[in-house]
């Protein structure tokens, strides 16, 4: 389960963090869940639950979770955009398509400025770690 993995890897950092920072117990830890990752958060929220009884600092820990939402900056005319509205626009199949392979938008979505498919995707890739509070 790609969710599960997900979470395992985000305790696991999350325990490391609170390690170099020499926090005894954490009490947060907030996430930041890219738009296009299109994570499951149950199942997501199921693996955190289970991963974190492996690493006693985080046993208490509350996951708080923010959006983090994909926008794209044209490296032909410098638009910056959200992509949320392009890739609404796309067919189920075109989205998932995204979803598994972020670097396809290309692909699908021009910049809706120029139409010009070079840009950088600069926000909403993944998941990460956004802070791990005591």
């Amino acid at each position: 389960m790609h969710e599960y993995a997900l979470a395992e890897a985000t305790v696991a950092r999350a325990a490391e963090i609170a390690r170099e920072r020499n926090i005894a117990t954490v009490g947060e830890v907030v996430i930041g869940l890219g738009e296009l990752q299109r994570v499951d958060r149950d199942a997501f929220e199921f693996g955190l639950e289970a991963n974190r009884r492996t690493e006693p600092l985080l046993e208490t820990a509350r996951f708080v979770f923010v959006a983090d939402p994909a926008s794209c900056t044209c490296r032909a005319c410098g638009h910056q955009w959200d992509l949320a509205d392009s890739l609404q626009a796309l067919p189920e199949d075109d989205r998932e398509s995204v979803h598994l392979l972020p670097e396809m938008v290309h692909l699908y979505v021009g910049c809706p400025a120029c139409g010009s498919p070079d840009y950088a995707v600069v926000g909403g890739r993944g998941v990460s770690i956004v802070a791990v509070n005591a």
